[in-house]
This record gives structure tokens, sequence and C-alpha cells, in this order.
């Protein structure tokens, strides 16, 4: 999210990082976003009744914005078909693995454990399939016989920080000229 919004600092850069939403109020990004001049909310997905209604608020508020892309960043809920459909197009997200490699959780261990010679981060559209929408970009990295999880999560890191606002740029460009692209 800290790149995303540094790179929409540049005159350039066709997007706009317009709102800072989050399902934890407690979230350290909302203050790094507050302190870079974000306009920040929270909606507490404990405080209400069940998934329905957490997707129903988080529509409204991003709606209420004037949001039209949302880029996931550490957001770790799955999100509903229903919705997906909603926002089609207009969603992306940033995956810690080649997909349509490693799905999921704990890439990196998994990359490790399958002794895989490369591994890297992929930026996608968000279906209603975990990790399956079309990919816009991925980066890629070696990895070295001396990494251990905690090192290669250190390099992915750094190649999504470098990724996520390049494909944020493509997107918003896309999207400004042609509606929703990619689906």
């Amino acid at each position: 999210m800290g790149a995303l919004i540094e790179a929409a600092r540049k005159p350039e850069f066709s997007a706009q990082i317009s709102l800072v939403l989050s399902d934890n109020p407690d979230a350290p990004g909302l203050a790094v976003a507050r302190e870079a001049g974000v306009v920040t909310g929270a909606i507490d997905f404990r405080s209400l009744p069940g998934k329905e209604e957490f997707e129903a608020a988080l529509h409204t508020q991003l709606v209420a914005t004037g949001v039209e892309l949302v880029c996931l960043a550490g957001f770790m809920r799955i999100l509903s078909r229903n919705f997906v459909d909603r926002w089609r197009g207009r969603i992306l997200n940033i995956h810690p693995s080649l997909l349509p490699e490693l799905r999921g959780l704990r890439t990196h261990e998994r990359a490790l454990a399958e002794s895989r010679e490369e591994h890297g981060c992929t930026v996608h559209y968000v279906t209603a399939e975990l990790d399956a929408g079309p990919i816009v970009t991925q980066a890629r990295i070696p990895i070295f016989p001396r990494d251990d999880a905690e090192a290669l999560a250190k390099r992915v890191l750094f190649e999504e920080h470098r990724i996520y606002p390049q494909a944020l740029d493509v997107v918003a460009r896309a999207l400004r000229a042609h509606g929703a692209p990619g689906m």
C-alpha cells in the first residue's frame, strides 16, 4: 500500500489513491496512509453479523468515496462471488508466488520445500476463484541455496513494491480509456 501511495504522488501516474480502507481498525497501514494525507476508513468485520453485511458496508464505502479501482494489499479475506462480480475487472491483488502456481498461503515455505529454482510475485485481477484471476504482471527471482523463507520473503516483497505500482498505472490507464480491462 505504501508503494502505491508513493507512486501515485508522481504527476504522470494515472491513478489517485483516494481511500485506504481496512477490515481492522488497528491496521498499521491506516496510520501510514493518514500520515501520507490519504483518507482512511475501517469496517471492523468483527462488529458485523457476517460476511454479507461486511461486504455490503465495504461496497457502500467504496461507492461513497468514488472509488473506481480496488487494490488489495495485505487484505487476507476471501471476497464472495457476489462482491467480486459487482467489482468485476476493477479489483487487483498482489500474490507472493508465480501464479497459477502456489495459490493460497505460505508460498515462500512451499517454494523452498518443493526445491523450486525460482519464485516471485504476481499482480492479478480478483475473481471468485482464489488467486486465479487473469494475470497483469509478474516478477521472477531466483531461489538461492542459502535462502530461507524470511530471506525469500524479503526479496519477493521488494519485487511486489516494484511491480504493483507499475500494474496499477497500466490498469488505471486502460480503465480510463476503455472501461474495466482484462476480463
